[in-house]
């Protein structure tokens, strides 16, 4: 190692940050000035990357979980030859720049997630090490090792407070992730002062009881880091948690004080920590020339290690054809099988639509060999188990397993779903019951943010819930996961729908499904639209037409579907078409003739669903909508639904008037 170098690079990771962030009037200083050393070690002698190609698929994956800490990463990232450019730099926190204020995924060249709020980055670092692990268990041969590579993590005090991370390192812990790496900077300041007026935990302790191992060290022992994450890699059956005593802002004027941690130093600030570290006073965005010289000189080694490794993977192809093919597929989201068939119902037929997704996630499962997933200890439940293509559980002695047993850890295991997203190769899926979408909610939000084609399985979708009682019986949930900007929303009304929305699902690449399932059996309706299955896609498609121009159209999702063609039976005179809509945000989102075509010319729109109105009120107004809009009760599913007045006599009586 050339500490001389490696000087050089912290020393102007501290003047890119120090200036870019003065130059916004915005940002976090504290990180940078603390961890630049660690950066320069890391890019510089740890990972295994190719700055030329920042996709290549055996590249070491590095997370910047303390996210606020953004110009640590971008300042690294231009000086050892990311394409994250000096004019990028300088326009920091900027409409329109590739630096914005915390690191986004999909923006910035060699960024590999979107950490977003403190704890998520760590979280998805974990899903990032399982999915190393089963692609090494699944292609890797006795003769040829094509997937070899670690993820690294750099955390602060906040993501150690926050939940998420303590989730995720707990779950890490028991499947014994060997190759998750973990950087703490320990420097003991949040925005409020020290962080032992909150947190006073033994970290140490915390970590070795998760199953971790815990090593010690200084952040400006530059040989000491590196010989740390060789000790850490040394050791197979534990993630490595490297804690690193640190100064927040260090050089800065108020280094080791809570003031230097997210405002900018101030011109005199600037001055004075320039000074300190004998860059020039008077020049911004000052690099030192043996930083850029010294990532100059590993270009060499780094194209060879990725064409040393390329030159593997085509011995490895030629070798196994099959596994190629597979490999392709995997990483294309490819059919493996195309020989099986989705699963048939009769129109009379009868099931939860839970049980229906249990069987259509089997088709799916059987269909394309890289669906991966499980539920918050909710298997049973949630009908997610494998068994035509069952491989087993994930654990240490089966890297192959496809199913992930997450434990009661929602926020978790949606997070841990986007790292396995993240790094390639494989489909995610996740369940639990619908009203706890609320606990991974935050999850969700980044992940369609990444535009990350997670998979999400909610059932037990309304007060049908029962005797669980209100806490239980989600009735804000649909409506609030609709809000978030790129999620889709499904709620299939009977088993033929399930079928699809899983179809639907597995097509959607470019950002997120949850699909809810009910806990009581509905059953198969007639459709009076022959090309229904295509029909659905656009959110809506007509189940009993009535007529051209009906007297009252009703839209209705999920077991309200069945609901509204009861309600139907029992209101004469009137002609009412019934419109199923699985999907309220892409069918809101069509055309107006579209939309005019499907619920037709009719005199009246009535909505229904198991939830609150308030969406249903851009078909109609709330007095047409018959929905629920308290929470529940506690109570046999029948009779809940008769005390709220949720039956389709109501709803008769409704479309009567």
């Amino acid at each position: 190692m050339n500490e001389k170098s490696i000087a050089a690079v912290a020393t102007s990771i501290r003047s890119l940050s120090m200036d870019a962030i003065q130059k916004a009037n915005s940002g976090h200083p504290g990180l940078p000035l603390g961890a630049a050393e660690l950066a320069a070690v890391l890019y510089g002698e740890v990972l295994k990357h190719n700055p030329a190609d920042s996709k290549w698929e055996d590249r070491d994956r590095f997370v910047l979980s303390a996210g606020h800490g953004s110009m640590l990463l971008y300042s690294i990232l231009h000086l050892s030859g990311y394409k994250v450019t000096m004019d990028d730099i300088k326009s920091f926190r900027q409409v329109g720049s590739v630096c914005c204020g915390h690191p986004e995924y999909g923006i910035t060249d060699g960024v590999e997630c979107t950490g977003g709020p403190l704890g998520q980055g760590v979280s998805m670092a974990v899903g990032m090490a399982v999915a190393e692990s089963m692609l090494a268990a699944r292609f890797n041969t006795a003769k040829r090792t094509i997937v070899d590579h670690y993820t690294y993590s750099l955390v602060g005090e906040g993501c150690l407070q926050e939940g998420v991370a303590s989730e995720a390192c707990s779950l890490a812990g028991n499947l014994k992730l060997g190759k998750l790496i973990v950087f703490y900077d320990e420097n003991k300041i949040s925005i409020d002062g020290c962080t032992d007026i909150t947190f006073t935990d033994d970290i140490a302790k915390r970590y070795e009881a998760y199953g971790w191992q815990v090593l010690k060290g200084s952040m400006y022992d530059v040989k000491g880091i590196e010989k740390l994450v060789n000790k850490a890699k040394a050791c197979k059956d534990k993630p490595s948690l490297i804690m690193l005593k640190s100064v927040i802002g260090k050089s800065a004027p108020k280094e080791g004080c809570a003031d230097v941690h997210g405002a900018p130093l101030g011109a005199d600030g600037v001055k004075e920590a320039k000074a300190k570290l004998g860059l020039p006073v008077d020049q911004d965005f000052y690099v030192v020339p043996e930083a850029y010289e010294y990532f100059n000189s590993k270009k060499a080694e780094w194209a060879k290690k990725e064409a040393d490794w390329k030159a593997e993977f085509d011995a490895w192809a030629s070798e196994n054809p099959d596994l190629k093919k597979l490999w392709d597929e995997f990483h294309s989201d490819a059919v493996t099988n195309a020989d099986v068939k989705d699963v048939e119902y009769k129109v009379g037929d009868a099931c939860a639509t839970r049980d229906a997704s249990g069987k259509a996630l089997n088709v799916i499962a059987a269909r394309y060999g890289n669906l991966v997933g499980g539920s918050a200890d909710l298997m049973g439940p949630n009908k997610t188990a494998f068994k035509a293509c069952d491989e087993g559980t994930f654990s240490p002695s089966n890297r192959k397993g496809r199913t992930i047993e997450y434990g009661i850890r929602e926020f978790a295991m949606s997070a841990v779903c986007a790292g396995i997203s993240l790094h390639g190769g494989l489909r995610p899926f996740c369940a639990t019951f619908l009203v706890f979408a609320d606990y991974l909610r935050p999850s969700l939000r980044v992940v369609s943010l990444m535009k990350r084609p997670v998979i999400y399985v909610f059932t037990h979708d309304s007060i049908y819930v029962g005797e669980d009682g209100p806490t239980h019986q989600p009735i804000e949930t649909l409506t609030s996961l609709r809000a978030i900007p790129g999620v889709q929303v499904i709620r299939p009304g009977d088993p033929e729908e399930s079928m699809e929305a899983w179809k639907i699902a597995y097509d959607s690449k470019d950002h997120p499904v949850c699909m809810a399932f009910t806990r009581q059996a509905l059953a198969v309706y007639a459709k009076d639209d022959p090309d229904w299955k295509n029909t659905m896609k656009c959110g809506a498609y007509i189940v009993q037409k009535g007529s051209d121009s009906p007297d009252i159209t009703v839209l209705a999702s999920g077991s309200e579907v069945n609901m509204a063609l009861d309600a139907a039976k029992l209101v004469s005179g009137k002609t009412i078409r019934v419109v199923s809509v699985p999907d309220v945000k892409t069918f809101a989102q069509q055309s107006k003739e579209i939309k005019n075509t499907i619920i037709g010319n009719a005199k009246r729109v009535v909505c229904t669903e198991a939830g609150i109105s308030m969406e249903w009120q851009q078909f109609t107004d709330k007095e047409n909508c018959f929905c629920i809009d308290r929470f529940g009760e506690s109570g046999p599913a029948k009779k809940v639904a008769e005390y709220l007045g949720f039956t389709p006599e109501k709803l008769a009586e409704m479309l009567n008037k």
